[in-house]
């Protein structure tokens, strides 16, 4: 069995690690780069980094810190806000991303997903999906969760791995930062429908939910950040408990 992931998030507006509820009343987070050094000492498997305001606000990713990062650490490394060509890809991987993450850029042109997959292989190609529940149907969204599109989300991740792409970022809206754990149908849903790997984002509150995402769930991968940023769950103490739950799980 393929061990588990476990991967703190670093969203980032103006240079800051920032943090909200239901992508909403952001709050200060602490520096990404010192947030990278300390969750690689702690055995972060992977780290996300997502310029959360660059596609709405019409900003490049920010390279120069995608750099610092990079030089930071040495664990692999998404980086996504932004991207909405090759062109751009390419400049965030030159920088040091090991894979970039598309949303909204993806939506709206999803021939990108092919062209990203083309130009780097699969396995450097993220598809993130912002989901909600709009009336008992699960919906992608885009624009930082602002706008809702006309998929609806099982055919979308279907698409993108016709597409080429190499993974699967699940944000659930509905329970990104409240704490009530991973939100598992739509998550079960999402990696019965796809051969790809899934990380599980929106919800994570204790050491259990990652235990249930990852028991009741194909996903590989587990997503989280206040709890990681706050210090409310270490990561050694999260890896001590699911490996005594007899969860497959990366280990230093």
């Amino acid at each position: 069995m393929l061990k588990k992931r476990i991967i703190p998030c670093l969203d980032i507006k103006d240079g800051r690690t920032v943090k909200g509820v239901n992508f909403i009343g952001l709050r200060d987070a602490g520096d990404p780069v010192e947030l990278a050094k300390k969750y690689v000492v702690e055995g972060a498997d992977e780290l996300v980094f997502l310029d959360i305001t660059a596609t709405l606000e019409k900003r490049k990713t920010l390279a120069e810190m995608v750099e610092k990062i990079a030089a930071a650490i040495n664990i692999p490394f998404t980086v996504g806000g932004g991207i909405n060509s090759v062109e751009d890809a390419s400049a965030v991987i030159k920088a040091g991303a090991d894979k970039v993450s598309v949303n909204s850029s993806a939506v709206k042109n999803p021939q990108l997903v092919a062209d990203l997959a083309a130009r780097f292989g699969s396995q450097c190609v993220v598809v993130a999906v912002d989901t909600r529940n709009v009336n008992g149907t699960e919906k992608v969204f885009v624009s930082g969760g602002k706008i809702e599109t006309e998929w609806e989300t099982l055919d979308w991740v279907k698409k993108v791995e016709e597409l080429g792409a190499g993974e699967i970022l699940l944000t659930s809206m509905d329970g990104d930062g409240t704490k009530a754990g991973f939100k598992i149908d739509i998550t079960k849903a999402v990696a019965d429908a796809v051969n790809l790997p899934i990380i599980a984002s929106g919800g994570a509150g204790t050491m259990e939910h990652f235990a249930e995402v990852f028991t009741q769930t194909k996903a590989s991968g587990g997503l989280a950040a206040s709890i990681f940023h706050f210090g409310e769950i270490p990561i050694p103490t999260l890896k001590n408990y699911l490996k005594e739950q007899n969860i497959p799980i990366r280990w230093k």
